[in-house]
């Protein structure tokens, strides 16, 4: 368990290395597709534009109102919009967003205390119970920014990988 302070550190150094690597990426990058079923690293970065701010909503809105239900499911319509909509944006779009995230997830965290993250509310996701809010910041945020880092350097290298030259 990671206090607000480390939370808040790694998210944005996450978000840093993402957006680092992502602004010196041509744009045919940017826009492959692994598979089919596999998002783009433009599709990746409109989804945490999307996600992290939800979650950071959810933690207020919890802390607001504790005992109510958090999370959503992978249907979301706001979760699917932003990856559907990913194709008609820039990157001079979305970086500066990211950026915008980053300094919301620093106010954020910052202004709830460590004892309002140890209440206990239940998720909807029926897979995650009952959880205190740190699970939010510590999976919802911190691990799923780092999974999305992690994704986008798979992307990159499967590029790489499908269009290097034959020798």
């Amino acid at each position: 368990m990671m206090s607000n302070k480390q939370a808040v550190q790694s998210v944005e150094t996450t978000l840093e290395q993402i957006i680092a690597i992502a602004e010196k990426l041509p744009d045919e990058v940017v826009r492959y597709k692994p598979a089919e079923d596999k998002w783009s690293v433009l599709e990746v970065l409109c989804h945490l534009e999307e996600a992290l701010p939800y979650w950071l909503e959810e933690i207020q809105r919890v802390v607001a109102a504790p005992g109510s239900e958090w999370g959503r499911g992978l249907t979301h319509e706001g979760r699917l919009q932003a990856v559907a909509e990913a194709n008609s944006r820039s990157l001079d779009d979305v970086l500066p967003k990211l950026g915008a995230v980053k300094r919301l997830i620093r106010e954020t965290l910052t202004s709830i205390s460590e004892e309002a993250l140890q209440q206990q509310a239940p998720s909807r996701n029926p897979r995650f119970g009952t959880k205190p809010l740190q699970f939010i910041v510590d999976h919802l945020l911190v691990e799923h920014a780092a999974t999305h880092l992690a994704q986008i350097n798979r992307n990159i290298h499967q590029y790489n990988e499908s269009h290097s030259t034959q020798k």
